[in-house]
């Protein structure tokens, strides 16, 4: 069965994402040794932490041993450093030709965005594989626990690309965004609940969170996989991904109406 010309141009731009990514393979390699420190730093500071220690806010130490890990794992491939080459282009006036093509820059953007994160799926596994040799990993409570957690896994991905397309979008306005990037990464670093999980946040706090899209992208999945959340609760975080991903995609859009009449080439 043959593809439209849009498919095939959105697979070409989700592999060039890929190549752009595996092509440095010393990088890759640094960023895997980097990963495992960090998730075996992290497992041994949460089992010091409840060393002795009674479950807290009804949360187990290898509950919370296995949450640090997991999202460790996933926060190194939902947010990367370099979150897309659109800035980059947008500098060097490559943009205009990108204009040019029958792909729509922001899918062109996406599938380049998608063949990184593809591409960084290696590392994860190299967390996960690390975490699993000194036994901090848990199965799930069931097979519902499992379905719903790779569900939300696939949306907090997608919500995680949304949100780095959008924050990459300011260089349309302002062309070096390496500081709203690097306030944005470790925002969402700790907004996600992937340095402390949100069930050990104050409550106020967490009220607060659970009304941004931060949450969607890693607390979601991992407390689903270790069934922190069940039942309606359960269910009410997957359809607040939902809702959350139909708001981005309006929200990109309009950016994009707004950023396509603000585009400046530099250079050649």
């Amino acid at each position: 069965m043959s593809t439209s010309p849009q498919v095939r141009a959105f697979r070409g731009m989700t592999r060039a994402g890929t190549r752009s990514v595996l092509i440095y393979r010393g990088d890759l390699l640094t960023g895997a040794v980097t990963l495992v420190i960090q998730v075996v730093l992290a497992i041994a500071v949460w089992r010091i932490v409840y060393s002795g220690r009674p479950p807290v806010n009804g949360v187990d130490g290898r509950t919370a041993v296995a949450y640090a890990a997991i999202a460790a794992c996933l926060q190194s491939a939902l947010l990367p450093w370099q979150f897309s080459t659109l800035p980059m282009r947008i500098h060097t006036g490559q943009i205009a030709t990108d204009l040019t093509r029958p792909l729509g820059l922001m899918w062109q953007a996406l599938g380049q965005n998608l063949g990184v994160l593809l591409a960084r799926l290696p590392l994860a596994a190299a967390g996960l594989a690390a975490a699993g040799v000194v036994g901090a990993l848990v199965l799930p409570p069931g097979g519902t626990a499992l379905v719903l957690a790779v569900v939300a896994a696939v949306f907090g991905a997608v919500i995680a690309m949304l949100c780095n397309l959008i924050v990459s979008m300011v260089a349309f306005w302002t062309l070096e965004i390496s500081g709203p990037l690097i306030v944005y990464r470790f925002g969402s670093s700790f907004l996600s609940g992937s340095l402390i999980p949100l069930w050990f946040m104050p409550g106020w706090l967490r009220s607060s969170i659970e009304w941004l899209p931060f949450q969607a992208q890693v607390y979601t999945p991992v407390s689903l996989y270790l069934g922190q959340t069940r039942g309606a609760e359960a269910l009410a975080l997957v359809g607040m991904q939902l809702v959350w991903f139909a708001v981005l995609t309006l929200l990109l859009r309009a950016v994009w109406e707004r950023a396509r009449h603000k585009v400046v080439v530099q250079g050649g």
